[in-house]
């Protein structure tokens, strides 16, 4: 009977969801634990909540919109929602339905650039 020991990056960011947790699983396999820890402390600073990201949707459909875009760093269409009012919201709903994806995208970019930095 094999025993499946749970990767360290568990121990360091619990809050990990799949499929978030599988890519950093990844990414840091080869690291050491010293670097693991730098890697995930440097990680939850930048790491952008799924859920916070859909309440910034939410907040932009009744106040400003594109305010979830500027929070990920996508400027370019933070400005297009924000002039078109979300692409007349249709884009803005389909962030909130979407929002979890819109949050790995950015949370893989940001991960792989802090391994980048650590190598």
């Amino acid at each position: 009977m094999e025993l499946h020991m749970p990767h360290i990056v568990t121990h360091f960011l619990p809050e990990l969801e799949e499929p978030e947790r599988s890519f950093i699983e990844r990414l840091t396999a080869e690291m050491s634990h010293e670097r693991i820890q730098q890697f995930a402390s440097a990680y939850r600073q930048v790491r952008k909540d799924p859920q916070t990201l859909r309440l910034m949707a939410v907040i932009g459909i009744v106040a400003i919109p594109g305010l979830h875009r500027f929070w990920v760093g996508q400027m370019g269409m933070g400005f297009l929602y924000l002039m078109t009012w979300g692409l007349l919201l249709v884009g803005t709903i389909t962030d909130i339905i979407k929002y979890r994806e819109v949050a790995l995208d950015y949370n893989r970019e940001a991960a792989a650039r802090i391994a980048r930095n650590l190598i």
